[in-house]
C-alpha cells in the first residue's frame, strides 16, 4: 500500500505526506451546520464527501478515526430567523382593517425595495405594487435575462441574490394587489417587522431559538442517515459550551491577544502578529477583504463599536435588546461565531488535531480566525507558533447556474426534495465521487447520466456474477463452490493491475474520480473477455466481484453493507426483527403456486413430476442455520425449483398439441413476467436448452420495464388497428366508387355538356370541344373505372 498524501490548505500546492500525531490514529473535527433551515444539496456535497474520506481512512488505510462534528445552534442567522418568525406570528394575530393591512404590506414593500433592490427607486420614485413590474424590468431586466450587474462575466452569487429579492417582491406585489397580504408578503414583512419591533422581544425565554434549532438539527441528522453518512463519534453544541467559551476568551484576553470594548471582546490581530504569529494562513490574500470580514462578524454586529482595527473579530458579543444572552465577565452577551469551534474542538481533541474540515467558503474568515484564536490560546512564550491543526481539508462548492448553493440565496434544493425527485443516496454519492473532493462541482444532466451509466455497469456485473455462481453451485448439488484463483490468468492479472491503480489513486489525496474509472475499466475488460472466453474460471470472476464489492462498500455506496464488506454486490439483508421463514414466505408461496399450475397441466414427464415433488425446505434451512440474513441466498432454493419447472415446460412444449401448447406458453410467460418479476427476480432465458439464469434486480425496475414493454405493445397494437381501419375505409370507398358504371361516371360532372355512347365527354358545357389532353386523361380514368366495375361484378358485389 502506497503512503497516503493529501491536499492540505495550510500548504498550497500538490498533495503532501499525511503523518498523524499518533501512528494509526486520526483526530478530526468537521464544521457542522448552522441549524436554522433545512439542509440542502450543498450540505450533502460537504458531508457526503467528508464521509467518503472518513470511510477510506478507516476501511482502506485502517486508521482509527475520531470524528467530531459541531452544531451551531445559536448565531446571528438563527437569532434573526427565530425572532422574525415570532414577530410575524404576533403581527398576524393583530386586528387590522383591509386598508390598514394593505398599508402595512406597502410599507414593508417599499422598505424592502430600498434596502435590497435600490435601483427600483432610481427608475420609479413613487414605487407601488402597480408600477413595480415596469420599474423592475427597467432596473433589473438584464439580470432577469441572464446578464450580470456589471455587464461583464457570468452571473454568480450577486445576481442570484438579486433574483431572490425580485422573487420576494414579485410575490408581495401580487399579494398587495389582491388584498391578501398573508402569506404573499411574509418574506418582505419579516425584515420590516424586525426593524420596528426587534428590541421589544423578550429573549430571557430562549425557547423561540431552541425550538427552531432542535427541529432543524433533527432533520439534519435524518438527512445524514438518508445519505448513508456515518454518524459523528461526538456531537457538540454551542449552547452547551457557553461557560467554557467565556473562560477560553478570558484566557486569550489575559495573554494580551484580545481586548474588551463596550461589553464585547475582540481578537487583536496586531498583537497576535507582533508576537511572531501568522494571521490568515489559509487565505492571506483575503486578509483585508472587508466584505468577507463583515460576513464573518454577522448581520447583528454592524453597530458594535470599539474595534482597534477593522480586521479584528469578535470573540464575545455584547447582546443588544432582542438578542439572547448569557452572563460573562464583560456583561450579558453571547459567543462570536468563530470561537465556538475553537473551544469545542479543543475540549474534545486537545491542543492539536490531525484534520479540520469544512466547505471552502469557510476558509476565510471562519477557519483563519479559528486558527488564530486557538493558537493564541495554546501558545507559550519562547516556544514559537503553536500548530493547532495539522491538515485543513476544504471541500469544493456545489454550484447551480454559476452561483453556489446557499440558504441565504434561496437557490437551494433541500436534501429531502432531492431524494424525493432527482436522486437516491447512491446516485448522489456517485456524482460526488466522480469529482475531486476539493474541486467545485456543478450538477448537470450529463453528469447524472454518466453516474447512472457507471452504476448500471457495476450493478449488472454483480448481478451476472451472482447468477453464474448460483448456477455453478446448483450444478454441484447446492454445495459451496471451492473456487481457487490461479496466478497469472488474464483476468487475475487485470485484477492485480486494478488494485495497484486504486491504491495509487486513493493514496493521491483520495482521487476518487480516478478510482471510479479504474473500477469501470476492470468491469468492461472482464465483460469483453468473458464474451470471447466462455470457459473462463469463475474463481477469477468471483475474485473481481468480491474486490469491487469491497471498494463500493468503502465508498459508502451500499447502505446495507458493513465493513469488511465481504460477499458480492449490493447487500440484500432482511431486517433483524424478521425471521428467515417469514422473509422467504413470498418466494415459497410463489413456488407452490407454480407447482400446482404445472401439475394441473397433467403432462407426461418424469422430470416435471420429480420437480413438482421436490421440497427445497432442507436446502433453505441449511442456509438459514448457517446464519445468512441475505434474502437472495435464503430464497434461492425456492426460486430454483420454480425456474427449473419453467425451463422444463419450455423443453417439452414443442411436442404438445395446440391447446396444451397454448396453455404452457401462457404459463411460462406469467411465471417470468409476473411471478418472478413481482419478487424482484429476472429470469434470463438462454438458447440451446440451457437453464435460465436467476438474477436479482429491484422489483420496481423490473415492473417498470414490464409496464413499459406492455405500453409499447399496446401502442403497437393500437397503431396496427388504426392502420387496418384506414385500409378498410379506403377499400370500402373504392368498392362504393366501383359500383358506378363507367358509362355514367362523367354524366354528373358539371364541366361537360355532351357525351358519346360510352359516356366519355365530347363537349364542354360552353359547347367547345373537350381538349385532346383532357380526352386522353378521361379515357384512362374510364378504363380504370371499367376494370374496377367489372371486377366487382365478377365477385358478386353488384
Amino acid at each position: 500500500m502506497a503512503s497516503l498524501k493529501l491536499h492540505n490548505s495550510l500548504q498550497p500546492g500538490g498533495p503532501v505526506p499525511f503523518v498523524p500525531r499518533e501512528a494509526g490514529k486520526v483526530s478530526w473535527y468537521v464544521c457542522g451546520p448552522t441549524v436554522y433551515d433545512k439542509s440542502h444539496l450543498g450540505h450533502a456535497r460537504n458531508y457526503v464527501t467528508s464521509d467518503v474520506i472518513r470511510r477510506i481512512l478507516m476501511h482502506y488505510f485502517k486508521f482509527d478515526v475520531k470524528y467530531v462534528m459541531n452544531i451551531t445552534d445559536i448565531d446571528d442567522k438563527i437569532i434573526i430567523k427565530a425572532r422574525r418568525q415570532r414577530l410575524l406570528e404576533v403581527e398576524k394575530k393583530k386586528q387590522y382593517t383591509a386598508d390598514e393591512l394593505k398599508q402595512l404590506g406597502l410599507s414593508a414593500f417599499l422598505a424592502y425595495a430600498d434596502k435590497s433592490l435600490p435601483l427600483l427607486r432610481a427608475h420609479e420614485k413613487n414605487l407601488n405594487e402597480s408600477n413595480y413590474p415596469a420599474a423592475r424590468d427597467n432596473a433589473y431586466g438584464k439580470i432577469l435575462a441572464g446578464g450580470t450587474l456589471t455587464g461583464d462575466g457570468k452571473p454568480s452569487d450577486a445576481e442570484a441574490k438579486v433574483k431572490m429579492h425580485i422573487g420576494n417582491m414579485n410575490a408581495a406585489a401580487e399579494s398587495i394587489k389582491s388584498g391578501q397580504i398573508y402569506p404573499g408578503c411574509d418574506e418582505i414583512l419579516l425584515p420590516y417587522l424586525d426593524s420596528l419591533y426587534k428590541e421589544t422581544v423578550d429573549t430571557s425565554d430562549q425557547t423561540m431559538f431552541t425550538d427552531l434549532t432542535k427541529a432543524m438539527e433533527e432533520l439534519f441528522m435524518q438527512d445524514l442517515e438518508s445519505l448513508n453518512v456515518l454518524p459523528p463519534d461526538v456531537i457538540t453544541r454551542v449552547t452547551e459550551y457557553v461557560p467554557q467559551i467565556a473562560n477560553f476568551v478570558q484566557s486569550i484576553v489575559q495573554k494580551g491577544f484580545a481586548y474588551e470594548a463596550d461589553g464585547s471582546v475582540y481578537f487583536d490581530i496586531a498583537a497576535f502578529e507582533k508576537a511572531g504569529n501568522t494571521y490568515a494562513r489559509l487565505r492571506p490574500d483575503s486578509k483585508n477583504d472587508k466584505a468577507l470580514q463583515e460576513e464573518g462578524e454577522g448581520a447583528l454586529s454592524t453597530n458594535l463599536g470599539g474595534k482597534r482595527s477593522p480586521g479584528d473579530f469578535a470573540l464575545w458579543k455584547k447582546s443588544k435588546p432582542g438578542e439572547p444572552f448569557w452572563p460573562s465577565p464583560w456583561g450579558d452577551g453571547r459567543p462570536g461565531w468563530h470561537i465556538e469551534c475553537s473551544v469545542m474542538a479543543s475540549d474534545i481533541l486537545g491542543s492539536q488535531m490531525d484534520i479540520h474540515s469544512g466547505g471552502i467558503d469557510l476558509a476565510f474568515p471562519h477557519h483563519d480566525n479559528e486558527l488564530a484564536q486557538s493558537e493564541a490560546y495554546f501558545c507559550e512564550a519562547g516556544k514559537g507558533e503553536h500548530t493547532w491543526v495539522r491538515y485543513f481539508l476544504h471541500t469544493g462548492h456545489l454550484h447551480i447556474s454559476g452561483s453556489k448553493m446557499s440558504k441565504s440565496l434561496k437557490n437551494f434544493q433541500t436534501i429531502q426534495d432531492a431524494l424525493a425527485t432527482t436522486f437516491n443516496a447512491r446516485r448522489m454519492r456517485i456524482v460526488f465521487l466522480m469529482g475531486k473532493w476539493f474541486d467545485g462541482v456543478e450538477i448537470s444532466a450529463d453528469m447524472i447520466t454518466q453516474a447512472d451509466s457507471w452504476e448500471s455497469t457495476i450493478s449488472n456485473f454483480f448481478t451476472n456474477t451472482k447468477s453464474w455462481l448460483a448456477e455453478a453451485a446448483d450444478s454441484a448439488g447446492l454445495q459451496k463452490l471451492s473456487l481457487s484463483v490461479q496466478p497469472g490468468t488474464p483476468l487475475g492479472t487485470e485484477l492485480e493491475q486494478a488494485k495497484a491503480e486504486i491504491d495509487a489513486a486513493l493514496s493521491n489525496s483520495f482521487d476518487t474520480p480516478r478510482a471510479m474509472l479504474v473500477m469501470l475499466k476492470l468491469v468492461n475488460t472482464t465483460n469483453a473477455y468473458l464474451k470471447d472466453n466462455k470457459d473462463t474460471n469463475l474463481a477469477d470472476v468471483e475474485a473481481i466481484a468480491q474486490w469491487l464489492t469491497t471498494i463500493v462498500g468503502i465508498f459508502g455506496l451500499d447502505a446495507n453493507a458493513k465493513a469488511p464488506y465481504n460477499g458480492i454486490g449490493w447487500v440484500s439483508t432482511i431486517a433483524d426483527n424478521v425471521d428467515p421463514e417469514t422473509a422467504v414466505e413470498p418466494y415459497k408461496s410463489m413456488m407452490t403456486k407454480v407447482k400446482a399450475d404445472v401439475k394441473a397441466l397433467s403432462l407426461d414427464s418424469d422430470v416435471i413430476g420429480e420437480l413438482v415433488a421436490r421440497d427445497p425446505t432442507g436446502d433453505f434451512e441449511g442456509i438459514a442455520q448457517g446464519g445468512s440474513k441475505d434474502i437472495e441466498q435464503l430464497s434461492l432454493p425456492f426460486l430454483r425449483v420454480a425456474a427449473q419447472l419453467r425451463d422444463e415446460l419450455r423443453r417439452v412444449v414443442g411436442a404438445q398439441n395446440s391447446d396444451v401448447k397454448k396453455a404452457i406458453l401462457s404459463l411460462t410467460d406469467r411465471i417470468r413476467d409476473h411471478d418472478f418479476t413481482n419478487l424482484g427476480v429476472y429470469l434470463d432465458d438462454r438458447p440451446d436448452n440451457q437453464p435460465s439464469l436467476i438474477k436479482f434486480i429491484p422489483a420496481a425496475e423490473l415492473i417498470a420495464a414490464r409496464e413499459e414493454k406492455a405500453a409499447a405493445a399496446a401502442d403497437k397494437a393500437k397503431k396496427k388497428e388504426e392502420a387496418r381501419l384506414a385500409r378498410e375505409k379506403v377499400e370500402q370507398e373504392a368498392r362504393e366508387k366501383a359500383k358506378t358504371p363507367p358509362e355514367e361516371m362523367f354524366k354528373t360532372d358539371e364541366r361537360y355538356g355532351a357525351w358519346d355512347e360510352q359516356g366519355l365527354p365530347t363537349k364542354m358545357k360552353d359547347g367547345s370541344d373537350v381538349p385532346k389532353s383532357q380526352q386522353k386523361q378521361n379515357k384512362k380514368s374510364w378504363d380504370k373505372q371499367k376494370k374496377a366495375h367489372d371486377d366487382l361484378k365478377a365477385k358478386g358485389g353488384l
